[in-house]
């Protein structure tokens, strides 16, 4: 998969975890989720971008450990929210599968770089 069509693709999941995020409860506890989640999510596509001008093979691989990083956060808040609201799960289980599937991409091209 070439760097384009994987920038859409966070570009797209963080799109949709947005959207997701539009939908949430009003609740204190949702804002709060809701905030880590767009900014985690955001960032992770953000960083992407970035890690596609790395200057070196060192700066790629660090570029790439905040991408993982921030998916890996992502997940968390998207487990937390598929605990507290019924019904759901397959909103939440689709965007957690992309991130699980993103995540798996750069972990692989990390450990490329080795």
């Amino acid at each position: 998969m070439n760097k384009e069509v994987l920038l859409e693709r966070f570009k797209v999941w963080a799109l949709n975890v947005i959207l997701l995020c539009r939908e949430l409860p009003k609740a204190e506890e949702f804002t709060i989720i809701k905030r880590q989640l767009i900014k985690s999510a955001t960032s992770s596509a953000a960083n992407y971008s970035a890690s596609n001008r790395a200057k070196s093979t060192k700066d790629l691989i660090n570029k790439r450990k905040i991408v993982e990083e921030e998916l890996d956060e992502s997940l968390v808040w998207l487990d937390l929210l598929q605990r507290l609201l019924n019904g759901w799960d397959e909103k939440i289980s689709s965007l957690s599968k992309e991130a699980n599937t993103l995540l798996g991409i750069i972990v692989n091209s990390i450990k490329a770089q080795r």
